[in-house]
């Protein structure tokens, strides 16, 4: 079994990954992409992800670990896997700021939320819809919101989806409220 944390950039999907290697499941991630104000305990990416549509070959090595695969990027696993997704769902207003205060820091260009909203929410439906449709995969919708209020919760659905053993106090215990800059508006 593959574990894959996807969503929308900024939809929590880096905590989803601190918190499952504090619970013991390893991570996937090649540590090119360093931590910073916008992701303060990092990223957890790894870039053979991004190249997903032109070589998969790579993934099967992540069987036994977590994975970080934005949603547009699902589609794109291989077949002949069994996937366990937890899907993060946030606010769809608070991803859109948070993607452009985390441009505004890296003085990049601004993104009208406009122009992306529309793209944002087909490629959560397409992701969706490739889980529903792929025999051996199953998917958990992990709300942002509900971590960062009741990290100890949504630690033991994660653990009890996976059927796991994880360390779901040390889950939770990685889950900073402060971090949780753009969901108050």
């Amino acid at each position: 079994m593959i574990t894959v944390v996807s969503g929308l950039p900024r939809s929590g999907t880096s905590l989803m990954m601190q918190m499952l290697e504090a619970g013991g499941l390893p991570p996937v991630t090649d540590g090119a992409r360093p931590p910073d104000a916008s992701n303060p305990r990092g990223y957890y990416e790894d870039d053979r992800v991004k190249r997903l549509r032109i070589d998969n070959s790579w993934a099967a090595e992540a069987e036994g670990h977590a994975v970080k695969v934005i949603a547009p990027l699902l589609p794109h696993l291989p077949d002949g896997a069994d996937y366990r997704v937890l899907f993060m769902e946030r606010d769809l207003d608070e991803v859109l700021r948070s993607q452009g205060r985390m441009l505004e820091r890296l003085g990049r260009p601004a993104v009208s939320p406009d122009v992306l909203r529309g793209p944002f929410q087909q490629h959560v439906e397409r992701a969706k819809a490739w889980v529903a449709a792929r025999s051996g995969a199953a998917a958990l919708d992990v709300p942002y919101a509900a971590t960062v209020a009741c990290p100890r919760k949504q630690a033991e659905c994660v653990a009890e989806f996976l059927e796991l053993r994880l360390d779901t106090a040390a889950m939770a215990g990685v889950v900073d409220a402060s971090l949780y800059r753009e969901g108050r508006g």
